[in-house]
């Protein structure tokens, strides 16, 4: 039996090949990177906020003793929870030396006109939460003009969260931390089942098969369609 691979089939063949290999080894690399991030989230510390902000300890599971402000709090655009559109509700919170950390305590429902806001009832009494200590800054893309924040009126909606923003509008500073509010502290909305990433590793595994697959299936066509012309140039 002949085998007599076309040039041109060869390279295409061979060029998707490298493609798919490429993408492949890449999906390996970012299970890695995940399976990573997974771990410091599971093993991440139990600290005062005021020390995992100054340590830069991302995910660490965090206690703060202050209050909320009642009034200025800011939704989070595009969050989907169940099927349905709504926000995530951040609100400031003042820590008993006077400095301030946004609280994502979770998602509310927006109106399918979109027209009116949610209420986010808010006790502004003391007290101690509990949550994990994450990056404020949205990361990707930033589509459209940056959101302006008017310092008058609360609550009001952002798409995607600055803290240079909210430090205009709140005429405070703000760091680039948020607490994510632990999902059995009564403050807090819905959606508060925190995770690393979107994305868990195994999702990251199952997406390098498939290229690596799509690797392997390129590599068996070129040797049927070489067999193939093989066979017909030796017939001929």
């Amino acid at each position: 039996m002949r085998f007599k691979p076309s040039i041109k089939l060869t390279v295409l063949m061979f060029a998707l090949a490298l493609v798919f290999a490429r993408l492949g080894y890449w999906q390996l690399q970012r299970k890695a990177e995940k399976t990573e991030l997974f771990r410091r989230f599971a093993d991440a510390p139990v600290m005062r906020v005021e020390a995992a902000m100054a340590a830069g300890e991302r995910f660490a599971r965090v206690e703060a003793h202050g209050h909320y402000d009642p009034r200025r709090h800011v939704l989070l655009d595009n969050r989907v929870f169940q099927g349905r559109a709504g926000v995530h509700v951040l609100t400031p919170f003042y820590l008993d030396d006077g400095s301030l950390i946004m609280v994502n305590r979770g998602w509310l429902p927006l109106p399918p006109d979109r027209r009116s806001l949610p209420d986010v009832p808010t006790d502004p009494g003391e007290r101690e939460i509990h949550g994990r200590l994450d990056g404020l800054t949205s990361h990707g893309p930033r589509l459209g003009q940056a959101d302006v924040l008017n310092p008058e009126q609360w609550p009001q909606l952002m798409t995607y969260l600055d803290p240079g923003a909210l430090a205009r509008a709140l005429d405070r500073e703000v760091p680039d931390w948020q607490v994510k509010l632990d999902s059995g502290d009564s403050s807090g909305f819905g959606d508060r089942d925190w995770k690393p990433a979107v994305m868990a590793p195994a999702q990251h595994g199952a997406y390098a098969v498939q290229w690596f697959g799509f690797c392997a299936t390129a590599i068996v066509i070129w040797i049927v369609l070489g067999l193939q012309r093989g066979r017909s140039r030796h017939s001929a």
